[in-house]
């Protein structure tokens, strides 16, 4: 298996991408996810754009109103803007009402939000299904302000509308899939937001160009949570039917470690990729339970779903300081942490296209020698070799798949796929899975 992907620049690409689509205002509708769209439609043509109307039902939910702002910002007495949506879109709570009001600071306070603990970041704050407004500013910005009047304005609207969400089918050999699930609904948040659609973005043109490939992938761009409950309420008898892995493409953008967090079943042929990857990439990253999920996991793998969906990411959302801030910003995400997680997945992706279950082909072990595969010359690396061949052969009893052999006989997966095609080609074993 090469994992090289022959383009060293794949991780300043994607840096790039996220670069563009940082300044986008995103929320779970409206123009900013539309933008993104048209974005990723520029770099994937064969993406295909869905709407579907407010009001929709969709199994306990409902598709709520479309969100449009245009501008916000808090003046004081002499029109200076203190607060500027303009400067940074967290500044407004996501969803907020229109308001033009005049207030004193202790009636102003009642709306606003800081942090604090971390005095310098502006919080990301949303109300999505309960009709609010607000604002967002760091805490030295809120103990700056003066007991003034000040003019509060967001120029926003909240009316019936769609939510926009995308997906791209690449057909393979099996009719069987690969699900791959990422979301475009926050602001300018580079690591929880947008690293996720960067990579989808550089997996699906790397998947465009995998030779042979097995297996039909389906990639989705979409609004968290209601985007998955959407995208399940329109497709769920199918994915059932067809999905055999996938992975949460969230928080793959930084530099600091590598996390796995299971599917609710936790023994999946995702989960069994992810944890073989880590293992050889990253010894010590960092293993969560379905208890510590918080993504679209959540939806696709709920009772009655079941999709065998998991995630490799890097700092997992909720556990690293600049979460859900405006510190998680484009210092936060690195070409090489993007590219990282990019490689972690192309071979999560490998394992899954190439893992069979195979029986050998003869009683008693095979005769090495005669078929040119035993060294002539026995020395502690190539001992150490036929050991891997024969440990190999001797678990090949259609009952293992490849990926279950690696890890009974300690050997990385990729070093078995050429050992495999060579015992396949002398007729010592034979595929057995029918895809």
């Amino acid at each position: 298996m090469n994992n090289n992907t022959d383009k060293p620049a794949i991780g300043i690409e994607m840096f790039n991408m996220a670069k563009d689509l940082f300044p986008f205002c995103r929320s779970i509708t409206g123009h900013g996810v539309r933008k993104t769209l048209e974005y990723i439609n520029d770099q994937i043509p064969q993406l295909s754009i869905h709407s579907v109307p407010s009001g929709a039902k969709v199994f306990d939910w409902e598709v709520p109103e479309e969100w449009t702002i245009r501008d916000a910002y808090i003046a004081d007495s002499s029109g200076n803007r203190i607060i500027d949506f303009k400067k940074n879109n967290l500044h407004v709570v996501g969803y907020s009402m229109p308001v033009d009001e005049w207030m004193s600071l202790e009636s102003l306070n009642k709306f606003l939000y800081s942090l604090p603990d971390q005095p310098s970041a502006i919080p990301y704050i949303t109300s999505y299904y309960e009709k609010r407004w607000g604002f967002c500013l760091t805490h030295n910005q809120r103990l700056e302000l003066k007991n003034d009047d000040y003019h509060v304005v967001i120029d926003s609207e909240i009316k019936p509308g769609v939510l926009n969400y995308a997906d791209i089918v690449l057909p393979g050999k099996s009719k069987k899939e690969v699900l791959l699930s990422t979301y475009i609904c926050h602001p300018s948040m580079a690591n929880n937001e947008l690293s996720g659609p960067v990579v989808a973005i550089a997996l699906i043109n790397w998947l465009k160009n995998l030779n042979n490939r097995l297996y039909t992938y389906r990639i989705i761009f979409i609004p968290e949570t209601i985007g998955s409950i959407v995208y399940l309420s329109k497709h769920l008898e199918h994915l059932k039917k067809s999905v055999i892995a996938g992975y949460i493409l969230t928080c793959v953008g930084d530099d600091r470690c590598y996390s796995y967090l299971p599917s609710r079943k936790g023994n999946t042929l995702s989960d069994r990729a992810a944890t073989h990857v880590l293992k050889y990439i990253d010894p010590n990253y960092k293993s969560y339970s379905w208890l510590d999920r918080g993504s679209d996991e959540r939806q696709l793998c709920s009772p009655g779903v079941d999709l065998p969906i998991a995630s490799i990411m890097r700092s997992k959302y909720s556990e690293y300081p600049e979460y859900h801030t405006s510190l998680d910003d484009l210092t936060l995400v690195t070409p090489s942490g993007l590219e990282g997680a990019f490689n972690a997945l192309t071979y999560a992706i490998q394992i899954i296209e190439n893992n069979h279950c195979y029986e050998t082909m003869m009683n008693c072990e095979p005769q090495l020698g005669r078929r040119g595969l035993y060294p002539t010359l026995s020395t502690k690396e190539s001992v150490a070799e036929v050991d891997t061949i024969m440990n190999l052969i001797s678990y090949c009893d259609g009952s293992n798949d490849l990926l279950q052999i690696s890890e009974i006989i300690g050997e990385k997966f990729e070093t078995l796929l050429p050992i495999v095609e060579i015992l396949l080609n002398n007729s010592i074993i034979q595929n057995i899975q029918n895809d």
